[in-house]
């Protein structure tokens, strides 16, 4: 599990263009998960381009920080052992 923001953002750049699981703290004991692919990384965001046949919308935003405060867990599916990100 990476300890700081910049090492999540590196690990996130690393992964750019690979399929992954996405589980998000939607609030009030919600839980949210959407498939797709990390899209971009910027120096205090990552997007990720969900799936159109599962989603509403087209593409969702978060910060290094939900990463970091386990607001936001991200598994990527393209490796044979899941690598799991969990803020």
């Amino acid at each position: 599990m990476a300890k700081t923001l910049i090492e999540i953002k590196q690990g996130l750049e690393c992964q750019k263009g690979k399929r992954l699981r996405l589980r998000a703290n939607g609030g009030r004991r919600k839980t949210i998960e959407r498939c797709g692919v990390l899209a971009e990384t910027y120096p205090s965001v990552f997007i990720v381009e969900l799936d159109q046949d599962e989603n509403a919308f087209e593409r969702v935003s978060y910060s290094y920080a939900d990463v970091l405060t386990e607001t936001v867990e991200l598994s990527f599916q393209d490796d044979r052992k899941a690598m799991v990100m969990e803020q």
